[in-house]
């Protein structure tokens, strides 16, 4: 349920309701982060799903449906920011406080038991910075942007949104020593800062910055009365959308690789909807964010008895993250040590084209993987939220 009558919110209201609607679309975007971590990790393929020469549709799909997590995930944070600001009282600069020290805790466990989550190496000779990282230091630039007003932060996100992709002829190689900078905020790279040490930007900042702060000033609807909010929502929903699709179309601006004509009509639309991750382009952006908003409209604006189970999951976010990651690693490990024995341990697991060729499953047997998978989540994240309801600790906060 979200609130439940036309009025609009009051802060006393978000000190003692949650909005359900943002936990059940945060835990459906969960639910699917595991789909393509379990497809990471057990995947018979040994090319990128997205590629159009060797993909096929089915694999294609369950790899695309997957990229509405990390923007809905990042854009909620922003906006689970500025409801914990209205919903307590606080002032700006105890928020900021938070912030900082939330995202570096953030950074922090990326670099530490996430990190070991996706792949056992007590060398460190191979690290990635990813979602969690990405989450964190957006927090700590967020903490500093909140001193400003609603509109003015509104405005430095979309920007960042919108005009990062001006900035995609700049490449690491041409800033010299410190393209490393370069890469941090903006180019996916490999980095070696220490002999044998290799450092991967997997998610570079700039655009999730701006996702974030604009996900902060997008919080502010939440306090409109309902048929107003509702109203809203769709209509960002689809304008997102249409404004996707027109640029797209224009084949101009907003996406690092153009969308081509294929051999068949199906394909064309695959390479239509295939748009840049890593970092995120405007067009991946507007088509991921105008989906998640009008999946938030629909989740606001009727209780879905079937989509319950998310809501769970949706409100013990960081704890679910790092226990699906040791979950599925572990159990591609128990799956593997029959045939591989003891080497199973340490097999690089998400780079499929180091793995043995005769290693992994087809797509029905990941989706079963998948589903057994949520079945053992929900126990766990339940127990979870029990105990942090329990034992008001403040460090579970973190949690």
């Amino acid at each position: 349920m979200s609130f439940s009558s036309d009025e609009t919110p009051s802060n006393q209201q978000l000190i003692t309701k949650r909005i359900i609607s943002i936990d059940m679309l945060r835990g459906l975007v969960m639910v699917l982060m595991v789909l393509d971590h379990v497809r990471a990790f057990f995947t018979n393929v040994r090319f990128r799903p997205t590629d159009l020469t060797q993909t096929n549709i089915p694999l294609f799909l369950t790899r695309w449906v997957t990229h509405l997590c990390a923007p809905t995930f990042i854009f909620l944070a922003g906006v689970a920011a500025y409801l914990f600001f209205i919903s307590r009282p606080q002032s700006k600069q105890k928020l900021a406080q938070y912030l900082i020290i939330r995202g570096l805790w953030l950074v922090f466990l990326e670099l530490t038991i996430i990190r070991f989550g996706w792949i056992f190496d007590p060398t460190y000779s191979f690290t990635a910075a990813g979602v969690i990282w990405a989450i964190g230091w957006s927090m700590v630039v967020l903490a500093l942007l909140i001193r400003l007003p609603i509109p003015m932060i509104a405005v430095l996100g979309i920007l960042l949104i919108v005009g990062h992709n001006l900035f995609d002829h700049i490449h690491a190689e041409q800033l010299g020593t410190w393209g490393w900078l370069w890469a941090v905020i903006h180019e996916q790279k490999m980095l070696t800062p220490f002999p044998n040490k290799i450092f991967f930007i997997s998610y570079p900042l700039i655009p999730w910055i701006g996702v974030m702060a604009t996900g902060y000033a997008f919080g502010t609807i939440f306090k409109l009365e309902k048929t107003f909010r509702l109203r809203l929502l769709q209509w960002l929903g689809l304008g997102l959308i249409l404004s996707f699709v027109v640029i797209r179309a224009l084949n101009v601006y907003g996406d690092p690789y153009p969308w081509t004509v294929q051999s068949n009509f199906s394909y064309t639309i695959l390479s239509f909807i295939n748009c840049h991750k890593y970092p995120p382009s405007l067009l991946y952006l507007l088509m991921t964010l105008g989906l998640a908003m009008l999946l938030l409209y629909l989740f606001e604006k009727q209780r879905w008895r079937i989509f319950q189970p998310l809501v769970l999951f949706g409100q013990v976010p960081l704890f679910f993250y790092i226990i699906h990651l040791w979950l599925i690693h572990f159990t591609a490990i128990l799956l593997a040590l029959p045939k591989y024995g003891f080497k199973a341990i340490i097999m690089p697991f998400i780079a499929s084209r180091l793995m043995p060729a005769d290693y992994g499953y087809n797509l029905p047997m990941i989706y079963n993987i998948w589903i057994i998978m949520i079945i053992i989540l929900y126990p766990l994240c339940s127990w979870f939220k029990n105990y942090k309801s329990n034992n008001p600790h403040k460090w579970l906060k973190y949690l």
